[in-house]
């Protein structure tokens, strides 16, 4: 049966794929690995040129702030943080423009707050502007607006590090697959990092109350802010809304391309559609 579900990622048509801060950034400085993004804007590239729509939700706005304003780590007042939001956001949006260009890809931003989301006029204006993006061709490059929006940064814990902003955006523009990069190689019956004897699960195909209670392990960085709870949460909202998403490891993002070719990679959770799945119901749960 695991078979079949990882054949079906395969045909997948409207992916979205959420980069963490720590899989973009060197953990000794903090800076950009732009290696890396080049392989990652190479991935996303090829799922254009397959003739796939193709959405990512990138953090690092932050951290690259920071290290261009030369602070050391990542800055808990809010209002640096929102000031290096503000820097960073911008420096990370030039470098995605340019390296796409070189590919010969499309570009564009999409800067989301908590009104963007719980508004429903503001809602079905976001849903209008990607349809439209992905219509000709542009890949939207999607974040939380930090220098403006103090609610992620005070509701980390809720929000994590977009992860659950990447699977509220996968249900808004009924994505067929989210694809998480993480820190980790997916979900384990543990914490792997403190239980040698943790399991990894390769198949979730029934999302329920034991699944999430397995989030209790959090992140192993210091530059992101998303742990496993987080993407449980995005997992249930991903599978809730018929979206399979997928937590793979971000230190090779050749991965996106192994996931989507139906290979073995990370952990798959398999989207059951609902029948009365209305996103605003997830959204308000987490306010």
């Amino acid at each position: 049966m695991n078979a079949n579900y990882r054949e079906r990622l395969k045909d997948k048509k409207r992916i979205v794929i959420k980069i963490g801060s720590s899989s973009l950034t060197h953990a000794a400085t903090g800076r950009l690995d732009l290696l890396k993004m080049e392989v990652l804007v190479r991935e996303l590239g090829d799922l254009r040129n397959q003739g796939k729509d193709v959405v990512l939700v990138s953090s690092g706005a932050i951290a690259v702030g920071a290290a261009a304003l030369g602070m050391k780590g990542k800055p808990s007042d809010l209002r640096v943080k929102q000031a290096c939001a503000s820097v960073g956001q911008a420096r990370l949006m030039l470098i995605y423009q340019k390296l796409f260009s070189e590919y010969n890809q499309m570009a564009g931003q999409i800067l989301m707050t908590k009104n963007t989301m719980v508004n429903n006029a503001n809602r079905r204006n976001a849903q209008n502007t990607f349809n439209e993006l992905l219509s000709l061709g542009v890949i939207p490059i999607v974040n939380e607006n930090d220098s403006i929006s103090t609610y992620e940064m005070q509701s980390l814990e809720k929000f994590g590090d977009n992860d659950t902003l990447s699977a509220v955006v996968a249900a808004l523009i009924e994505a067929d697959l989210l694809i998480l990069m993480s820190d980790i190689d997916g979900l384990y019956t543990d914490d792997p990092n403190s239980n040698p004897d943790a399991r990894f699960i390769d198949t979730v195909d029934n999302f329920d109350e034991r699944i999430l209670n397995m989030g209790k392990g959090s992140s192993t960085s210091n530059v992101g802010t998303g742990g496993m709870a987080t993407k449980l949460t995005a997992a249930r909202i991903a599978t809730a809304a018929g979206v399979d998403m997928v937590i793979a490891n971000g230190s090779d993002f050749h991965n996106i391309h192994r996931v989507t070719k139906g290979d073995d990679c990370g952990t798959l959770f398999v989207g059951k559609k609902q029948e009365e799945f209305f996103l605003i119901d997830y959204i308000e749960k987490l306010l």
